[in-house]
């Protein structure tokens, strides 16, 4: 059996402590000439801090579309074999972190479909919030029994925008998704493709990033730019919010579905994104310092040392030792190799916790009053088990300071937390978590400060997670949840064989079963 990824991004120091976690990656390249899976699986290499859980490529070659996809990380589902069997000139990648749907085989992506002219592979980003009214579509266009993905037992928002791809006879899949993608609501960053054409879409409000790229000879569509610079392809633009990209032998061209609303996600700023990326002309890593600049600003200490929680807490704990006059110092050292275990520990190892990943530097912090600085606080208990540790190290005092406001709403538009009830700022005071925590202060920057430190109009942010104000309208709580689709009342009826919708000469009569 496959080693399976727990979806955990580098933020979390503790087994079994659920941090934030995100929703996806998506690549794509259109490249006549090249070794596109290639350059997808680098792409998605680069991109695999955002989804964990499983990874996936197809290819098309102009007749045919094939699909390999497996759970666990870029590295463990491919290889050179897996990889030169996916010939082609188009390729779309995906590396997944569930916001829809279970953690399944089933679940992967890319998704695939048939269309009236063909075939097409899918990767989304994000989560769609109407996805209830969307099943009701699905039934009342092609009837209640499940085919595709669906009728594979897939469970995902993605597969309804595959199924809805299918179209009317004789209709393009350009044309069926500029009268499709106006019906989404939430969150999607979509990349897609037939036999021939690769697509780009992002929702009106453009809340998870995606930019588009240029090679020598083709060209790219990425989440995020670092994914541009490993294949060696020239960022060109971000994907505007309400933008249909179509690029194929004639070249690219740009169609609007809907007007822009911008309302992009502030916690990509915060800590989602890699520090190399840039949104929207801002880059990531400038911001996290200027928002430790501003932190040190609204909550300055007396303290010897500013350090970071490795490796999220790093740029915003250089802003903080620059503006404050600081010094900044490494005082844990971090295992790079145990990025997770599935091993479980024993009882006596997971009472060490943290340790697993993270150690002091004894001789850094002994005696000093320390500034440990962090992205956000979840539950607390990464926190707690770090301040005991570093106390136990023999530090005098630790401050702690948090890059971001205090977490109380969930997110509905691809972004996984802690419930509402697990949320520690949802129980407790600024003081009080302080206490909690056993720090000797506790500092939050502000929304306003944050935001700033963005270079954003704040008109143009979703801060819902921070302020609990939703951009995009929210359907009624029994129409929203992880696991919507796997309710059996759901108007779709029992499976049939989706494999008999793809046409053989499209690859859709292998391109599904399991690698």
């Amino acid at each position: 059996m496959p080693l399976r990824g727990d979806g955990r991004l580098n933020h979390d120091l503790m087994p079994g402590e659920k941090g934030p976690q995100d929703a996806c990656g998506v690549f794509g390249v259109w490249a006549p000439g090249e070794e596109v899976a290639k350059l997808a699986y680098f792409g998605l290499y680069a991109l695999q801090h955002r989804g964990q859980e499983s990874a996936g490529i197809a290819t098309s070659n102009g007749e045919q579309i094939l699909v390999y996809k497996d759970m666990g990380l870029v590295s463990q589902v491919f290889d050179e074999t897996a990889l030169n069997a996916l010939t082609g000139h188009i390729a779309v990648g995906h590396c997944r972190y569930s916001t829809t749907g279970g953690v399944t085989w089933e679940n992967a992506q890319p998704t695939l479909g048939a269309t009236a002219s063909g075939t097409v592979a899918l990767g989304h980003n994000g989560n769609l919030t109407n996805s209830a009214d969307l099943v009701n579509l699905v039934a009342e266009r092609y009837g209640a029994q499940r085919r595709g993905e669906l009728a594979r037992g897939n469970t995902t928002d993605t597969a309804l925008i595959t199924a809805l791809f299918a179209g009317d006879a004789d209709r393009t899949l350009e044309a069926t998704a500029l009268e499709v993608l106006p019906r989404l609501r939430g969150a999607f960053s979509l990349v897609f493709m037939d036999e021939n054409t690769l697509y780009a879409a992002r929702d009106p409000q453009g809340v998870r990033p995606l930019v588009l790229g240029r090679l020598d000879r083709g060209w790219v569509v990425a989440s995020e730019t670092p994914a541009l610079d490993i294949v060696g392809a020239s960022y060109v633009r971000d994907v505007e919010p309400g933008e249909l990209i179509c690029i194929d032998a004639d070249g690219m061209r740009s169609e609007r579905f809907a007007e822009a609303e911008r309302a992009a996600c502030v916690f990509e700023y915060v800590y989602l994104a890699r520090p190399d990326n840039t949104i929207n002309g801002r880059s990531v890593h400038s911001a996290r310092v200027e928002m430790g600049r501003q932190l040190a600003r609204e909550h300055p200490v007396d303290a010897d040392l500013v350090i970071p929680t490795p490796e999220s807490g790093t740029p915003a704990a250089v802003g903080y030792a620059a503006e404050s006059g600081i010094p900044f110092g490494q005082g844990l050292t971090k295992n790079a190799y145990v990025g997770r275990t599935f091993i479980q520990p024993s009882d006596t190892l997971r009472q060490l916790g943290i340790r697993l990943k993270l150690n002091p530097l004894r001789e850094v912090i002994k005696g000093k009053r320390l500034v440990v600085v962090d992205d956000s606080i979840v539950r607390g208990n990464t926190q707690r088990a770090l301040i005991r540790m570093l106390r136990e190290a023999g530090a005098a005092e630790v401050h702690v300071r948090i890059s971001s406001p205090p977490v109380k709403w969930p997110c509905f538009y691809g972004i996984d937390f802690a419930s509402r009830a697990e949320l520690i700022a949802n129980g407790l005071g600024v003081d009080e978590i302080g206490q909690s925590l056993g720090a000797d202060s506790l500092g939050y920057i502000t929304t306003e400060g944050m935001i700033a430190a963005t270079e954003q109009p704040s008109s143009q942010l979703c801060a819902a997670c921070f302020t609990g104000k939703y951009p995009i309208e929210l359907p009624p709580d029994d129409q929203l949840g992880k696991h919507l689709l796997e309710q059996a009342e759901l108007p779709l009826g029992p499976p049939e064989d989706g494999l008999k919708h793809l046409a053989v000469r499209t690859g859709g009569s292998t391109a599904l079963d399991h690698p």
